[in-house]
């Protein structure tokens, strides 16, 4: 074989590498992305309101009250230097 011909693996990425490099730096390249990335109406649209039973408005307000209260009963155990069923007084 020809040391010409003879390529590492590192040698082959780095060639890759540099033909996506100035592939990109084409500005139809560019404009062809930005293209396929537009979002439609509907999907920007999020209705952020309250709706009474089973809504993922509910779920998320239940999940941050949730993590909330696991904080305060951690708070509360690293100030007391006691569990928090003792120190509520249920145990």
């Amino acid at each position: 074989m020809n040391p010409k011909e003879e390529q590492t693996n590192s040698e082959v990425t780095n060639l890759d590498n540099e033909s996506c490099v100035k592939q990109q730096q084409d500005p139809n390249y560019i404009n062809e992305q930005i293209g396929d990335n537009k979002l439609d109406e509907k999907s920007i649209e999020i209705n952020d309101e309250y709706k009474f039973g089973w809504s993922s408005y509910s779920e998320i307000t239940n999940g941050r009250f949730a993590m909330i209260g696991f904080l305060t009963i951690i708070l509360i155990e690293l100030f007391s230097k006691q569990s928090f069923l003792k120190w509520a007084g249920i145990l």
